[in-house]
């Protein structure tokens, strides 16, 4: 048989960047951006997206932005700005998806204009979705403001909707031009929401980084007292972590490892089964909690690490564990939540499990008489013990 065969790579950057007050007339970083991004010189549109709960809290960010843009002219900008809902509605209702992409029909955005979101990671997951399907690629600015989005979902590669009732079924690889993270936004957060994230840092730590581990348990009052500095170099740290693992071996995660989703084969079918009503951080320290147990009685995970683990996701307010969680036989939920984990993997089942802090070690089955004690302790032995 014969056959051509071509090979090429592409190379991806973006930069994150870390400011107060995006929107303020003297901070000129945004309009910097856009013109060191210009690839011709033809004038570049722009069109905002913003997670209506955001314009809720901050009522005079819409007029902020027509105002810095009518003095920082690196880009026209189309002066409807375009309202969707926060949370997983916006990527539960494919209606929202359709919608943008009228509207970015509607104002001839081409491949070099952009489409910029501001809102939390649901928001910013449908709009790059749109961004990256439309002409194949419309330039996509993120501008997270949510804890999880800034130092998690919102620097990543990864755009997606829910579909078929699975969480993140459509979906693309494909980058922003760049992400800026005001550390304003985080001002406007419930208390509930500011500590959802903080989920993801326990997670990043845990499995790349001990020495954040421990500043994490260290500094546990601060962050639940929301200290701002605090809370800045979490959210910077944490994205750091996020962006070297991206630019490792597998980053539009091609085979079946994804060692940044620990804690998230439970959390994903915690959330859907919930309708939502957890939060996706609050699903996740559950999730962390459970196979981290289970890392433990697989043999892996020492008790003092165990108990370290539990604690501090506990000293953070979370709760543990959640009657979804429980395994009353082979038909329960969560294991089921295991089948279409691996499903959406797309190969063999791939999790991954603690050997120590700061080091995971990827398994590929799980005993379910196991999982099924782990979720026990949680609820008969460390629920009912105060974090110290």
């Amino acid at each position: 048989m014969e056959y051509l065969q071509q090979s090429f790579s592409v190379k991806f950057e973006y930069k994150v960047f870390f400011t107060t007050g995006i929107f303020d007339l003297t901070n000129e970083g945004f309009n910097d951006f856009l013109v060191a991004d210009s690839t011709s010189a033809s004038l570049k549109k722009i069109l905002f997206v913003v997670d209506q709960d955001v314009l809720k809290a901050k009522p005079e960010l819409a007029d902020k932005i027509r105002r810095y843009f009518a003095i920082h002219k690196a880009a026209q900008l189309i002066p409807e700005i375009i309202l969707m809902p926060g949370g997983e509605t916006v990527k539960n209702d494919e209606s929202h998806f359709s919608k943008l992409l009228d509207i970015i029909n509607q104002y001839s955005i081409d491949r070099h204009s952009y489409v910029a979101a501001i809102g939390g990671g649901s928001v910013l997951d449908m709009v790059g979705y749109a961004a990256t399907v439309s002409h194949r690629g419309v330039k996509h600015i993120r501008i997270p403001t949510t804890v999880l989005s800034q130092n998690d979902s919102g620097v990543g590669v990864k755009n997606s909707i829910n579909y078929f009732g699975k969480k993140n079924f459509l979906g693309t690889f494909a980058p922003p031009v760049a992400v800026f993270n005001d550390d304003q936004f985080l001002l406007t957060l419930s208390d509930r929401d500011y500590r959802s994230g903080i989920a993801e840092a326990i997670k990043v730590s845990l499995i790349k980084d001990a020495s954040f581990f421990e500043w994490l348990e260290n500094n546990a009052s601060a962050l639940v007292a929301r200290d701002m500095d605090t809370m800045k170099y979490l959210i910077k740290r944490c994205a750091e972590l996020h962006l070297n693992h991206i630019a490792g071996l597998d980053p539009f995660e091609k085979g079946s490892s994804r060692p940044l989703d620990f804690g998230h084969w439970s959390a994903h079918k915690l959330e859907q089964l919930t309708n939502f009503k957890v939060l996706h951080g609050e699903a996740v320290a559950m999730g962390i909690a459970l196979d981290t147990v289970y890392s433990n009685l697989s043999g892996k995970l020492d008790i003092d690490a165990t108990h370290r683990v539990v604690n501090l996701i506990k000293k953070i307010g979370f709760e543990i564990t959640h009657p979804l969680l429980e395994i009353t036989g082979n038909d329960s939920p969560i294991l089921i939540g295991l089948q279409e984990f691996r499903e959406h993997l797309g190969g063999e089942l791939t999790i991954m499990l603690l050997n120590k802090i700061g080091e995971g070690v990827e398994v590929h089955e799980m005993d379910a008489a196991l999982i099924k004690k782990a979720s026990e302790i949680l609820k008969n032995e460390y629920a009912a013990v105060s974090a110290v």
